[in-house]
């Protein structure tokens, strides 16, 4: 079950935290990952825990030029693309009020414009193989309009991702390509590590499992997303969050 041997993925932001768990966990299920990060120590510590299966690209996916440029090189190297995760992100908690228009737009170019220079990168190999998976990680904030820790700016950008991802199912099904999203509640990575005990306590109260999610547990919905057993899925959002927004 979930036999991804001899696909070929690409995620971003896998450097850390849920991108490291996603590369991860692919390579676990026979997949060979290219790992895109802006961070290149922190990338290439991964590709070492991960072995040869795994590959570093040092990019900034919000740079149009420089993604394209690495994600045909990937492909190029490759012969074919089957999978892409769309996960680099960053978090913004500034109140509306506070928002800058330059953090307003560092945002969403990170969060949710990178994912429109991936997806049009990638693609085009995909329809040529009448095959592929296109997988976003988005976060509920998209859905509830932040809420524990991201505000406006990052809650636009990630109703934004999931809006995109549900056009991207519609128009690319005929070419045997699916898009889904995945939206995590708080997970257990170095950012929620450096929150206070009462803002964690406050946060898990409103989880009625009563935990944060693990890396891995978000990796394992988007492992099979990818893999044939998904087949039949497209356009749909998948909540990792114990229960949070239960739509």
């Amino acid at each position: 079950m979930f036999d991804l041997h001899h696909r070929m993925a690409i995620v971003t932001g896998a450097g850390r935290g849920i991108g490291r768990a996603v590369a991860a966990a692919l390579i676990e299920h026979g997949a060979y990952v290219a790992l895109l990060d802006r961070d290149a120590a922190a990338v290439a510590e991964t590709v070492a825990q991960l072995g040869p299966r795994a590959q570093s690209v040092v990019v900034d996916v919000a740079a149009v030029h420089e993604v394209t440029a690495a994600i045909e090189d990937v492909i190029t190297r490759w012969g074919r693309l089957d999978i892409l995760v769309n996960n680099a992100a960053v978090l913004s908690t500034a109140p509306f009020l506070d928002l800058t228009p330059e953090e307003w737009h560092r945002v969403l170019n990170i969060n949710l414009t990178a994912i429109y220079y991936t997806c049009r990168a990638a693609v085009p190999a995909m329809i040529t193989a009448g095959y592929g998976r296109l997988i976003t990680i988005a976060s509920v904030a998209g859905k509830r309009g932040g809420g524990i820790l991201g505000s406006a700016a990052y809650s636009a950008a990630k109703a934004g991702a999931i809006g995109l991802t549900k056009a991207l199912a519609r128009e690319l099904a005929p070419f045997g390509i699916t898009a889904n999203t995945v939206c995590p509640g708080p997970v257990e990575t170095p950012l929620l590590a450096a929150m206070t005990p009462e803002l964690r306590d406050r946060a898990q109260r409103l989880i009625p499992l009563g935990r944060f999610a693990a890396p891995s547990e978000v990796a394992a919905a988007v492992v099979f997303l990818a893999s044939t057993e998904a087949a039949f899925i497209t356009g749909e959002t998948l909540d990792v969050d114990g229960g949070l927004t239960m739509d």
